[in-house]
């Protein structure tokens, strides 16, 4: 089964199916902050959104953004995580 990550608020909604590495990465991703209680109280800063685009280019699988209920290629989430709230 593929995996997928689903984007929101700049940060990430939720995953699944996350093979061995993707999942060392999420883990690095909430190293420093936690896990928030909601993706929407969640607000990376510059290293941590590097580590969420790391996590986008290792991503074998869909990448969605909830927002609007549209796939995204890497480019477009990493554009997006990027630039949130500017």
């Amino acid at each position: 089964m593929a995996e997928s990550l689903a984007l929101k608020w700049g940060t990430i909604k939720r995953y699944s199916n996350l093979s061995e590495k993707s999942q060392e990465i999420v883990k690095r991703f909430y190293a420093a902050e936690g896990v928030p209680m909601s993706a929407m109280l969640d607000r990376p800063d510059k290293d941590r959104k590097a580590i969420l685009c790391e996590l986008i280019d290792q991503i074998d699988g869909d990448i969605y953004n909830d927002w609007d209920g549209k796939d995204m290629t890497k480019d477009e989430a990493k554009n997006y995580v990027q630039t949130y709230g500017e």
